[in-house]
């Protein structure tokens, strides 16, 4: 078996001391350029593999981020097998962490405690937290000393930490008043969550505001509760809606919902735009491929993701204290799931 090269083997090769491998491991400005490529030729005709663990613990980083989650079932299976937003917006976070040297980690948390343990294990330099949490694991959350970035919440202490966010309200206004528009007054809302809080609130004072500007009446009956975002949850909403077509139009708070309920309606024979429009949220990559290709409120996911990670680097590289808060823009992109009535 061959021995493991250790960081003497390096020393000994390039002729210096064990000390000035590792400065030139860490980053250390203490070596002479000449010095620090003999080191470097060394390590490489050496195939020498440093113990970046190791190295992390010395300098208390990582170059490392870690992403958590909400379990779904007590996993996170469902979110990524159901819902292409989030293979989109992790997307973004590798692309920006790559060219900055850094990894990422993605875990679920359920309990309180979960949290500073698992940040704490892995030595992590900062924390993107992505959904909603209950308050425990927020108080555990402020106790950790290290970047918090959180991404589309609207929780009141958040504002302490840095946010990403889009504008939500807006996205639910345009959606809606595309539909108002095209002469729909028939409209249905599906949520993904409560509408009385966070991402999906901020989406249904959109679609009620676009309603009151047309002067149309907000009923309750307009709402259709979604539940999760998932396709399959959409395929049993647009069932149950093609038993009693009350509506001309749908807007969704996820692009994935809409796909399901397009696939519902038309197997049971209704026609989409035809007998209904609907639009979706999100502009996922799919949603130009689907038949017909969806009316969409876009956000750009993949941005979304990556400006996360730059604001988390960017504090830890820099020792930056400034709260950033970024609302990113939205826009109305219309394909051929809408129609005039």
């Amino acid at each position: 078996m061959k021995q493991k090269i250790t960081i003497r083997d390096v020393a000994k090769h390039a002729g210096v001391s064990s000390a000035t491998v590792s400065y030139v491991l860490n980053g250390v400005k203490k070596v002479s350029e000449d010095t620090k490529e003999r080191v470097l030729l060394s390590i490489e005709q050496l195939n020498y593999q440093p113990d970046f663990t190791a190295i992390s613990l010395s300098k208390r980083k990582s170059k490392m981020l870690g992403i958590i989650l909400p379990l779904v079932g007590g996993s996170l299976a469902p979110i990524f097998k159901e819902n292409h937003y989030f293979s989109e917006l992790l997307s973004g976070v590798e692309y920006e962490c790559r060219n900055n040297g850094f990894d990422f980690l993605i875990s679920g948390i359920s309990e309180a405690e979960e949290c500073k343990s698992w940040v704490m294990k892995r030595n992590l330099d900062a924390l993107l937290v992505i959904g909603k949490f209950s308050q425990k694991v927020h108080k555990e959350m402020k106790t950790l000393s290290l970047p918090l970035v959180f991404v589309d919440s609207f929780e009141s202490d958040t504002n302490l930490y840095h946010n990403i966010r889009i504008d939500d309200e807006l996205g639910g206004y345009l959606g809606t008043k595309h539909l108002i528009d095209l002469g729909h007054n028939q409209i249905r809302f599906v949520p993904n969550g409560r509408i009385d809080r966070d991402v999906d609130g901020q989406r249904f004072l959109g679609f009620k505001r676009a309603l009151s500007e047309a002067n149309i009446e907000f009923k309750p009956s307009m709402i259709i509760e979604g539940g999760t975002n998932s396709f399959e949850n959409g395929y049993k909403l647009g069932y149950e809606m093609a038993k009693n077509l009350e509506m001309t139009a749908v807007f969704t708070s996820a692009d994935i919902t809409a796909f399901g309920i397009m696939k519902a309606l038309t197997d049971n024979g209704i026609k989409v735009p035809d007998d209904i429009s609907i639009v979706g949220f999100d502009d996922l990559m799919i949603s130009r491929y689907t038949s017909p290709s969806l009316t969409t409120i876009r956000q750009d996911v993949f941005r979304k993701g990556a400006v996360s990670a730059q604001i988390a680097i960017e504090a830890i590289e820099n020792n930056d204290k400034e709260i950033k808060g970024i609302m990113l823009p939205v826009e109305l992109v219309i394909r051929d799931s809408t129609a005039s009535i």
